[in-house]
């Protein structure tokens, strides 16, 4: 269906290199002559419309999530009505479009916009005003380097067009069709990966806390969440496997990056293996030297994340370029990649978490002291028992992982997908007037994955998928 799309026979230029040729039928004008931009400012919210911040709005899709009924606030918010388009004008490379299907308010970072002559549906104008060639060129207009924010005066003042209302009803229903079935293979691939990462964290729990060999002897462990181990391991504080130390816990002074600066890693600099250094905040070499002296970090050690909803991430570092750490333990493994990996993948086994529930007594734990840290119940075993099973983990899992990074990329590639052929029918560049759409359907998914499969809809998603895949790699 979508490969057979074809341009539109007759394009004229649009006045705007930004959106190019646009068919020779369709209306350019000023998007400031069809919508108009609404201040209603109040500071109450009446008990039967919902509460919209910046927060609430999935990025690209427009979706609402968890918006709140009748809340009372401390400063001025907008009042929007059922279908305006809501445009979050902080930081508009974040895409933060909706149109809410009921009334409510919003705080003032969003542009209240509303078509206003009959001319322009609200529908069609979301997926519009949400095209990333409409997003780049707004992005491009914003002042402020910390906070950039868009302005209505330059966004009324861009090119608007506008399609026939009949065409725009029909590339309304030809985007929502496709993004139903892109939501699916979005799902299903999720579910993969959620499936992948659970059988992996019970692999690494078994080989961790009961080793290789299924018919060893086993003692009682003393602790009761962690049941029976072999009987020549012991339970040991992870103070005894290893020296513990953590970085700052302050913020000294950002500088720009130099070749007199170094790099203060955070747990928001973690990637999947290995630490990002591109957005990494530097310090002055006064600043990281004063922090080296407690936590002086090694190629080959492991940092594990104390702070936040990141608690217990965890990394082995493999650059040898120096840099210093903040909310960030450290875990000094003497060079021992046998142990570093150990200390890894038992903090990917559950059983972090286990403690780290304990420590905080049914409460939120947003910090791990030190010396909590330093005190984790951990497994010592012999030397080339934790050798042996390391090196089996890692044979064991690059299946897993092989399978979670291609639905990773096929992800990937399908959120770019959407995002083109949104830009592409939105603008022009593609005909869906003459497209048969099957009948209208109910997407409802979940947001989380209840651990069970639907055989009937996994079996519609065996069908629509390759040629989602396919047109995604093109």
């Amino acid at each position: 269906m979508i490969s057979d799309l074809k341009p539109y026979p007759a394009m004229k230029d649009s006045g705007a290199p930004w959106l190019g040729e646009v068919p020779e039928h369709w209306e350019v004008s000023r998007l400031k002559v069809h919508v108009a931009n609404i201040v209603d400012q109040t500071s109450k919210c009446r008990t039967d419309e919902i509460y919209i911040a910046l927060e609430n709005v999935e990025s690209w899709t427009g979706r609402i999530r968890d918006a709140e009924p009748n809340v009372s606030f401390d400063s001025q918010v907008k009042r929007f009505l059922a279908n305006d388009v809501l445009f979050g004008k902080l930081r508009p490379y974040l895409a933060k479009v909706t149109r809410p299907n009921r009334n409510g308010v919003c705080v003032g970072e969003f542009l209240v916009l509303r078509p206003r002559d009959g001319c322009l549906s609200s529908d069609y104008f979301e997926h519009f005003l949400r095209s990333k060639p409409i997003i780049d060129v707004i992005d491009a207009s914003t002042f402020g380097a910390k906070m950039p924010r868009a302005d209505w005066q330059f966004i009324g003042g861009m090119l608007q067009i506008l399609p026939p209302l009949p065409e725009q009803a029909a590339i309304v229903r030809f985007l929502d069709h496709i993004d139903g079935r892109i939501r699916r293979y979005i799902h299903a691939k999720q579910k993969l990966i959620k499936l992948l990462e659970e059988q992996k964290q019970v692999i690494i729990h078994l080989a961790v806390t009961r080793g290789l060999d299924p018919n060893v002897r086993l003692k009682p462990s003393g602790v009761e969440w962690l049941g029976d181990i072999p009987v020549h391991w012991n339970v040991v504080p992870l103070r005894k496997l290893v020296e513990v130390k953590d970085g700052t816990h302050d913020t000294p002074s950002y500088v720009e990056p130099s070749d007199t600066s170094f790099p203060l890693v955070m747990s928001k600099d973690f990637g999947p293996s290995s630490i990002c250094f591109d957005n990494v905040n530097h310090i002055s070499a006064k600043d990281h030297f004063e922090i080296v002296e407690r936590s002086n970090t090694k190629r080959g050690d492991v940092l594990m994340s104390m702070i936040g909803g990141n608690i217990g991430k965890a990394l082995i570092v493999d650059t040898n370029r120096e840099f210093s750490i903040k909310n960030v333990a450290l875990f000094k493994t003497c060079n021992s990649s046998h142990l570093a990996r150990f200390i890894l993948y038992y903090l990917r086994s559950g059983l972090l978490d286990i403690q780290i529930a304990m420590l905080s007594k049914g409460g939120a734990q947003g910090f791990l002291a030190l010396g909590q840290i330093r005190n984790l119940s951990f497994l010592k075993i012999p030397a080339n028992e934790m050798e042996l099973i390391v090196e089996t983990l890692d044979q064991k899992l690059a299946v897993h992982d092989a399978l979670i990074a291609a639905a990773s990329n096929s992800l990937k590639m399908v959120v770019e997908y959407r995002t083109r052929l949104i830009s592409d029918v939105v603008t022009g560049k593609l005909d869906v007037r003459c497209v048969t759409l099957p009948a209208a359907e109910d997407v409802q998914i979940q947001d989380e994955w209840n651990g069970t499969f639907d055989a009937e809809s996994d079996l519609i998603l065996d069908q629509e998928l390759p040629e989602l895949a396919q047109e995604a790699g093109d």
